[in-house]
């Protein structure tokens, strides 16, 4: 459950994140309503994912490492913004991170 959890505010943040994109290029009221929403459920998910047992340096890790490697891809799709060869391999190091992290809490 607590995975559920990370998920969720993982996609939570993701929201917020993309939503303040739009609010900063002179979107309406709507999106700093949508910035806001999303990083109050952001927080609360992960919260519930600590609290069904996950620990907290891997929920934070992988929770901000995933954040950012999504954002860089959504931005990507969404807003065109360049994905230079350099940021894959960041993207890749953010996912072997999120890996050593994951194992290492188990182990």
């Amino acid at each position: 459950m607590s995975w559920i959890f990370l998920a969720c505010g993982i996609l939570s943040g993701l929201s917020g994140t993309l939503s303040l994109r739009m609010a900063s290029h002179g979107g309406t009221k709507k999106w700093y309503i949508a910035v806001c929403t999303g990083y109050v459920l952001a927080f609360s998910f992960l919260t519930l994912a600590l609290q069904h047992g996950m620990p907290l340096g891997a929920a934070y890790g992988i929770w901000a490492a995933s954040g950012i490697a999504l954002a860089a891809l959504a931005a990507r799709v969404l807003f065109r913004e360049p994905l230079t060869k350099v940021m894959g391999l960041g993207i890749g190091l953010i996912v072997a991170g999120v890996l050593c992290i994951e194992n290492g809490a188990v182990h």
